[in-house]
């Protein structure tokens, strides 16, 4: 009887399946979407398509106090009745991340919707924008909210709460707000979070300021431009104005009054 040739096999380690699994990966916003805000247009558009719901009105009421005050998700969901005065049309506004509290006035618009709101609501209910079941709504349900509201207004990318804070900050921007107002109505602690709004605003007003070491205009007789000191200033002026005032006899360019200068 032949003896087994017995021959070493080197093992082969088995792969888990789990292990080896990856995580699926989120795409950068910037693949998602080309920006993140919405144009006020885009905001009709998304009102308009909330209308449509069960409770269009509670829907578009909710979409129209988010822009206009721009709150976050948290905020929107955790306002209450008592935040709000109707008779005076003001809005106290409770930040959350730390954020900065803040008075804002309601508009005509708002009043009424929030006034239809009130009459429909439960008399016992604290918060203003209540779910089917009577509760608070949550972060969740108004992103859905909102990304549904986005799809049926075919708006050409995919629609988040938070695009609404940018857009109330890009409107306010347009409309000329300097950017410490805009810091203190969306709230924000670090000013640096609401230059951005200003950095990216059509038609912001540039500096107009000289560089440093420029002086005054002249024209091309050789006539300069001069400053009238203030009434009990003892300032004199500066060389170039002397000089030119000695050319035109002592009157000014920019009113044609005589004076003297104050030596």
């Amino acid at each position: 009887m032949s003896k087994p040739v017995l021959k070493l096999v080197t093992p082969t380690p088995e792969i888990d399946a789990v292990t080896t699994r990856t995580m699926p990966r989120r795409p950068p916003n910037a693949e998602l979407r080309s920006r993140e805000y919405l144009t006020p247009s885009e905001v009709d558009q998304l009102m308009d398509a909330a209308k449509g719901n069960r409770y269009g009105h509670r829907d578009a009421t909710m979409i129209l106090i988010t822009y206009r005050h721009g709150l976050r998700a948290a905020e929107v969901c955790d306002l209450r009745w008592s935040q709000i005065d109707l008779d005076q049309a003001r809005l106290h506004v409770r930040r959350v991340k730390r954020g900065t509290p803040s008075v804002h006035p309601l508009q005509g618009d708002e009043l009424r919707a929030l006034r239809r709101l009130k009459r429909e609501s439960p008399a016992h209910s604290d918060f203003v924008f209540l779910t089917e079941r009577g509760g608070p709504f949550s972060t969740v349900g108004f992103a859905f909210l909102v990304s549904r509201a986005g799809a049926r207004a075919g708006l050409p990318f995919k629609i988040h709460p938070h695009m609404l804070r940018h857009a109330a900050g890009y409107a306010l921007a347009n409309k000329g707000v300097d950017t410490r107002s805009l810091q203190s109505y969306v709230g924000h602690r670090n000013i640096n979070h609401t230059v951005r709004y200003s950095e990216l605003a059509a038609g912001r007003p540039r500096d107009r300021a000289r560089p440093p070491g420029q002086g005054a205009r002249r024209s091309s007789s050789g006539e300069g431009q001069c400053r009238r000191p203030a009434e009990g200033s003892r300032s004199r002026p500066w060389p170039g104005q002397r000089r030119a005032r000695l050319k035109t006899g002592g009157r000014c360019n920019h009113d044609r009054t005589t004076h003297r200068d104050s030596v």
